[in-house]
């Protein structure tokens, strides 16, 4: 198996029954649907901030500004004060996130995504009967709390569920929700922006997917590791049984589990502080490295912000909605082609492909838009123009959908041991915020002062991920999580941390 140019021969340890059960499908699809409550707020938070009815009461001065005859296309809706609405949520997020490790070590990881459901939920009812920007703003973070605990928790229980062979299709369900979020919630905002109380809906309505992942994790049992790691070894049995099917031989891999969880509890150290000691120093890159390289690809800038990006370029309300559409159904599309492929070519091969074509299709926007609107940004774009922006941004979507999309939440969940991968996963998730904050917080600025060139720097950030894939990323196919140590003593570089 190559392994950042190198190779794993022989067998791993830990062999486990890689067998798919209705029960494994059922509870995995379950568990992925908390991906909803990102995906739709991801979705609305863009659509909602190009209708007139929520800026003339909630940011009169970006509405005046957009209706301005003369108007620099690129800065249309540059304003702080708009952005915090969006980046607050990453804000709280970030916070819950680094709070998350500790309670999904405490209450399990089905418990954690419970909480994060309902604390969304709440969110969502304040957003959607908002009197003013600091109700707004409070929402927000509720929502922000929310999506901090689920997505720690989710891509954990997916990775600890799954069989080990068909571990990287699972996992790309959370993903894959968080697609259907967006185009839900952009098809939400098509409809409702034509009513003057549209926006109170959209945002309202995020307690419908809040509820539904809610109610999936209370039917759903909590991880057979997490559950070992609370004591509760009769239920963790049970529990991998439900899972692997009744008549399964799980006793070797309850074994393994058992052992992995009694080795973390012998060490007894804080593990906050063991992810910082050298052996551990790959998995700590890449919990920082890779959800960094997700944010700076722009996807979820360019998913925020997508009805205002096609307005921007030349496309008009109802346009830029569908554009919106579009672009989500797309990225919809390429995470299947993911979950068909993940597990056969291998995460590497995806990463590098990927990062290609959005190199491509970026460098393609900036030069379009400088050819077509001038340096200055003071030409106006025709729709024919328009329309080839976004079929470059869908190309871009779909790399970003079968590669960074789901294989940024598939690694940092697979890749730690038992000991440190709710902290691990913290650090990934809380990077990933962070990220996001500033970029949420800085694009339209961006947008506004670099013009075309916000592209160019995407794209340079895309090249510099696809050269950190093929050097530093070992491939984690097929791996038993409790062999995952394998792929860091065989790989050319890793393996002087691990080994020393």
């Amino acid at each position: 198996m190559a392994v950042g140019g190198f190779a794993v021969d022989g067998p791993v340890s830990g062999a486990v029954n890689g067998k798919i059960t209705a029960s494994v499908v059922i509870t995995c699809i379950v568990a992925a649907t908390s991906g909803l409550i990102f995906g739709y707020d991801i979705g609305i938070s863009g659509g909602v901030t190009t209708m007139a009815p929520f800026l003339q009461k909630f940011f009169p001065a970006v509405y005046r500004k957009a209706g301005e005859a003369e108007r620099n296309m690129y800065c249309m809706y540059d304003s702080q004060v708009l952005t915090a609405f969006t980046s607050s949520l990453y804000l709280a997020g970030l916070a819950a996130s680094l709070v998350a490790s500790r309670l999904t070590a405490a209450i399990g990881r089905r418990n954690t995504m419970v909480i994060g459901g309902l604390t969304f939920l709440a969110g969502a009812a304040i957003n959607g009967g908002a009197a003013n920007v600091a109700m707004l703003i409070l929402g927000r973070i509720l929502l922000g709390f929310g999506v901090g605990f689920t997505n720690q928790a989710t891509p954990v229980y997916l990775s600890e569920v799954a069989p080990p062979k068909w571990r990287g299709a699972f996992n790309t369900g959370f993903q894959f929700f968080i697609g259907i979020g967006v185009v839900v919630a952009n098809c939400l905002n098509f409809v409702t922006a034509k009513r003057s109380w549209g926006w109170r809906l959209s945002l309202g309505l995020a307690v419908v997917p809040a509820a539904i992942m809610t109610i999936g994790a209370l039917l759903i049992l909590d991880t057979p590791s997490s559950l070992i790691e609370r004591g509760k070894v009769e239920q963790a049995r049970q529990s991998l049984f439900k899972v692997r099917g009744k008549h399964s031989d799980v006793e070797a891999e309850f074994a393994e589990l058992k052992k992995a969880s009694d080795v973390a509890k012998e060490a007894n150290r804080e593990p906050f502080m063991t992810i910082f000691e050298r052996q551990y120093r790959p998995h700590l890159v890449m919990s920082i490295a890779i959800p960094f390289f997700q944010q700076v690809t722009g996807i979820n800038i360019i998913a925020f912000y997508a009805p205002v990006l096609f307005q921007s370029v030349g496309l008009g309300s109802d346009s830029a909605l569908i554009a919106a559409i579009i672009l989500g159904l797309v990225n919809l599309a390429s995470i299947l082609v993911s979950t068909g492929v993940v597990d056969r070519y291998g995460r590497r091969f995806l990463f590098m492909e990927g990062g290609i074509q959005m190199f491509a299709c970026q460098v393609g926007v900036a030069v379009l838009l400088a050819v077509t609107t001038g340096v200055s940004g003071d030409k106006q774009i025709s729709k024919g123009y328009a329309i080839l922006v976004l079929v470059l941004m869908c190309l871009y979507a779909a790399g970003f959908g079968w590669s960074w999309g789901p294989l940024s939440w598939l690694i940092p969940s697979e890749i730690f041991p038992i000991k440190i991968r709710p902290t691990g996963q913290s650090i990934s998730v809380a990077v990933n915020f962070a990220t996001t904050f500033v970029l949420s917080q800085t694009f339209l600025t961006m947008l506004c002062h670099f013009k075309f060139g916000t592209f160019l720097f995407y794209s340079a950030w895309i090249a510099l991920m696809t050269i950190f894939v093929a050097l530093f990323l070992p491939e984690t196919k097929g791996i038993p999580l409790d062999s995952m140590n394998l792929v860091w003593e065989k790989h050319w570089y890793w393996r002087r941390f691990v080994r020393g």
